[in-house]
């Protein structure tokens, strides 16, 4: 627990279980992670080694049962979720990508063959997955999906594009979406060695530089009639993964706005002007207590999510809620913390400016503010505005 914690204590409404997944993220992220970051940042260097020992130690796709995986509470998840991402966005992401996505998608809609052949060395790391969704001119609206799947005798036959696709340069397996004959939307487990699929990393990126987002090209790729995910119709199925990335989100947000915090926090104890350290200026005193009652108040709305989450309750409107929220006040929580390190904020000396481009990155992918404010909108009214 950090000293930004111990004011209100949110910890105490979490198990010892989950209070130990949290300390061992943490420990994670702090040695292996974090000695390294900025300079991967400037690199643009994805530290592959790290992406199989997050697998050895038991965090994909660890809140769900069976398959090596642990069985362990979505709460515990978000901790750790949080620990990772109060380091950098990237490597939560790389948790999300693997965990919430690519092995959730086998997990909620695959076969036992498939489930047996990819789950157990994917929890491990011994796999590493990718999901393709988006696709370059669909964006927050995939029914306009353009890529095919067509069955040609005991083989389906893909074409299409996908981009902003997280670890496809380095997955062994990708879950594809593509639209069947019949129009209707699903998932295929396409082995990255398969003739016809290239990907192909995005370079010019000015956040989330130390992960990996790809373009995917799907040129005649053909696959077994055993490929398709056969629990998987329609729309909904990805978005039940993406819910579950979201979730993540909500919690891991609040790890960047920590990680801010204290480092103003810190800052504001440490520097001095005319005279005294600014944290004893009224204006700094309620610039850093206004940040520390939205990040409270994000943690209280992803415990809330995480106990709705364990007892089979949460809605996708809560989703939403947990989403918007937590990702718009974890990014002005970053531009308040920067403006009170001064000019020394936008500098590699303190993280704040890296968090802030990479939540600019978190708030686009799985859905924008305004696409989480629709979802909302139509919680509220019972109308449907995203037309």
């Amino acid at each position: 627990m950090t000293t930004i914690d111990t004011l209100f204590n949110v910890a105490d409404y979490v198990t010892e279980e989950e209070r130990e997944w949290q300390r061992k993220a943490r420990e994670f992220a702090q040695t292996k992670i974090k000695p390294t970051i900025e300079q991967d940042f400037e690199d643009k260097r994805l530290r592959k080694e790290l992406i199989a020992e997050v697998g050895k130690a038991g965090f994909y796709g660890m809140y769900m049962q069976g398959y090596g995986m642990a069985g362990a509470s979505s709460v515990a998840y978000g901790l750790v979720a949080m620990e990772f991402e109060a380091v950098d966005s990237g490597f939560r992401t790389v948790l999300s990508v693997q965990g919430s996505l690519a092995m959730g998608a086998i997990y909620k809609f695959g076969s036992e063959e498939q489930k047996n052949e990819w789950l157990p060395r994917m929890a491990a790391g011994e796999a590493i997955g990718c999901f393709g969704l988006t696709e370059p001119q669909g964006g927050s609206d995939p029914s306009t999906m353009i890529t095919t799947a067509k069955r040609e005798g005991d083989e389906w036959v893909i074409n299409g594009k996908k981009r902003w696709i997280g670890l496809a340069t380095e997955a062994d397996v990708a879950v594809i979406w593509a639209k069947d004959e019949e129009g209707i939307v699903r998932g295929f487990v396409v082995p990255t060695n398969t003739p016809g699929f290239t990907a192909t990393a995005i370079e010019n990126k000015l956040s989330m530089r130390a992960s990996l987002q790809c373009e995917i090209d799907l040129v005649d790729v053909r696959l077994p009639a055993t490929a398709i995910l056969p629990e998987s119709r329609g729309l909904g199925s990805p978005f039940k993964c993406l819910n579950e990335a979201r979730y993540g989100i909500a919690w891991g947000v609040m790890g960047a706005a920590r990680d801010c915090l204290e480092v103003a926090v810190e800052r504001s104890q440490t520097r001095e002007v005319f005279g005294t350290p600014i944290g004893g200026k009224q204006i700094i005193q309620a610039k850093l207590a206004d940040c520390f009652l939205e990040y409270q108040k994000g943690l209280l709305v992803a415990l809330h999510l995480g106990r709705l989450k364990d007892a089979g309750k949460l809605t996708h409107g809560q989703i939403s809620v947990g989403k918007l929220n937590n990702v718009r006040e974890a990014i002005q929580i970053a531009s308040v913390a920067r403006s009170i390190l001064g000019g020394d904020g936008i500098t590699n000396d303190f993280p704040v400016m890296r968090h802030m481009a990479n939540l600019e990155s978190v708030r686009t992918y799985e859905g924008t503010d305004e696409i989480h404010a629709l979802v909302i909108g139509r919680e509220l009214t019972g109308i449907a505005a995203f037309a």
